[in-house]
C-alpha cells in the first residue's frame, strides 16, 4: 500500500490540523536505476537473469568453442602436436571445449580474457583461465601493460606478461588502453529495461487488483476519515483487493469515496514492443540475429536459414579467427617452432551452403587443372 498511502502517522495528523476536507494520496515517479557497469554486475543481470542476453552468449560460445582447431608450420598442415594436444586437453578439469566456451564468455561479458600458462616441466604444460573481475593490469613505467596481479581471497600473486606466462585477451575499448570493452555493457540500458519489464508483468500478476491511483474521499458535507475508518479502509483494500487470486475484482466503494487512476495501463505503455525493442539492442550488441533468438517483428533476414549463415559470417568467424591469431602469437614460441593455428571452415555445418557453393564454382572453371582446382578450395596438390 506503499504507493496509496505514502503518508506517515505524523504527516496525516497535521493534514488534518491545517486542511479540510478530502484527501489525495499521490505516487510520484522515481529515477532510473541502472546495472553497475562491473563484470559481477553484468553477468548477473545479464547472463544469469536476462533470458535473452543469456542465449545470445550461449549461442557465440557454443558456435565458436565447436570450430576445431587446424596447426600449420608455414605452409604444411601438421597432423599432431603437442600444441595441438595441449588445446585438446588444457588442464585436468577441463576439456578444449568446455575452456574455450568459457574464454568466450569471459571476452563476451567483461571484454576482456585472462589464460595463464602452468608448466610442470619440460613438456607438461597446462592452460587455466583467471576470472576477469580478479585481475589487474600492471603497467610499466611507459604505460604499456606488462604483467598482471591476480586476487583469489587473501592471495595475491604476479604474472609477466608474454609467452609462457599470460595472456591478455582484451576488445576494442576507445577510452581505455588497458582492458577491453564488453558488448554486454553496450546493451546495458536495453538489458535494464527489458528485466525491469519482466519485474513490472511479475508483479502485475502478483499484484494486478491493485493499480496505481489514489482513493479520493470528498463527502457532501465535509470533514475528514477518523482514525478507525482509516484503518479500516486500508485493511479492506490490503486484504480483500491485493494478489493474483483476486485479479479483477472491482472495488466497492462507500459514500464519498471515489477512485482516480493515476498510472498508465500496460496496454497504453506497450510493455510488449518495448521488450521486443530491447531484446532486439540485446541481440543487435552481440551480433546474433534476432530471429535465432525467437524475437518478433524482425524481417531483415529471409528465413532462418540466411540469418544463420549471417551468424557465422559477421559474428562467429570473426571471433575465432582473432582467438587463433592471439593463441598463434602467444603459444607458438613457447614451442620453438613458426607455427600458425587456424580454424577448419570446411567442418562448420553453418558454412555448407557456402562451401557448396564454392566447391561448384571451381568444379566448373574448366580453365583449372585438377591441382589448381585443388589449391583453390585450399587442399593442397595431388601426392
Amino acid at each position: 500500500m506503499a504507493s496509496i498511502w505514502p503518508w506517515s502517522r505524523t504527516r496525516r495528523a497535521t493534514a488534518r490540523e491545517t486542511k479540510s476536507g478530502g484527501f489525495v494520496a499521490i505516487h510520484a515517479a522515481g529515477e532510473a536505476r541502472w546495472t553497475r557497469r562491473d563484470f559481477a554486475g553484468l553477468a548477473r543481470e545479464g547472463f544469469m537473469r536476462n533470458p535473452i542476453a543469456h542465449r545470445a552468449v550461449r549461442l557465440i560460445m557454443e558456435g565458436a568453442a565447436s570450430v576445431p582447431w587446424l596447426l600449420y608450420e608455414g605452409d604444411a598442415e601438421l597432423d599432431a602436436h603437442p600444441l595441438l594436444d595441449l588445446l585438446h586437453r588444457p588442464n585436468a578439469r577441463q576439456a578444449g571445449g568446455a575452456f574455450m566456451e568459457a574464454l568466450y564468455g569471459h571476452l563476451l561479458m567483461s571484454g576482456n580474457a585472462f589464460v595463464e600458462m602452468v608448466q610442470a616441466g619440460e613438456t607438461a604444460r597446462e592452460l587455466h583461465l583467471l576470472r576477469p573481475d580478479r585481475v589487474t593490469v600492471v603497467a610499466d613505467a611507459g604505460g604499456w601493460p606488462a604483467a598482471l596481479d591476480y586476487r583469489a581471497g587473501s592471495a595475491k600473486r604476479r604474472l609477466a606478461l608474454g609467452a609462457g606466462s599470460a595472456l591478455h585477451m582484451a576488445m576494442f575499448h576507445p577510452l581505455d588502453d588497458h582492458y577491453g570493452f564488453p558488448p554486454l555493457e553496450a546493451a546495458l540500458s536495453a538489458l535494464d529495461t527489458h528485466n525491469a519489464a519482466a519485474r513490472w508483468n511479475k508483479a502485475l500478476l502478483d499484484n494486478s487488483a491493485r493499480p496505481s491511483g489514489a482513493l479520493v474521499f470528498a463527502p457532501k458535507d465535509g470533514g475528514n476519515l477518523t482514525e478507525e475508518q482509516y484503518e479500516r479502509l486500508k485493511s479492506e483494500l490490503e486484504d480483500g483487493y491485493s494478489g493474483a487470486a483476486r485479479a479483477g475484482r472491482p472495488l466497492l466503494l462507500e459514500g464519498g469515496l471515489d477512485w482516480k487512476a493515476m498510472a498508465l495501463t500496460p496496454k497504453d505503455m506497450d510493455f510488449m514492443e518495448a521488450r521486443n525493442g530491447a531484446a532486439r539492442d540485446i541481440a543487435l550488441a552481440f551480433g546474433v540475429p534476432p530471429m535465432l533468438l525467437g524475437i518478433p517483428g524482425d524481417n531483415t533476414y529471409a528465413n532462418y536459414k540466411e540469418a544463420n549463415r549471417a551468424f557465422y559470417r559477421l559474428t562467429l568467424l570473426p571471433l575465432v579467427m582473432r582467438t587463433a591469431q592471439e593463441l598463434s602469437a602467444w603459444l607458438g614460441p613457447v614451442f620453438g617452432e613458426r607455427l600458425k593455428l587456424w580454424f577448419d571452415a570446411d567442418q562448420i555445418d553453418g558454412l555448407a551452403a557456402d562451401r557448396d557453393a564454392l566447391w561448384a564454382r571451381v568444379g566448373g572453371a574448366t580453365f583449372l587443372t585438377d591441382d589448381e582446382k585443388r589449391q583453390a578450395v585450399g587442399y593442397g596438390r595431388r601426392e
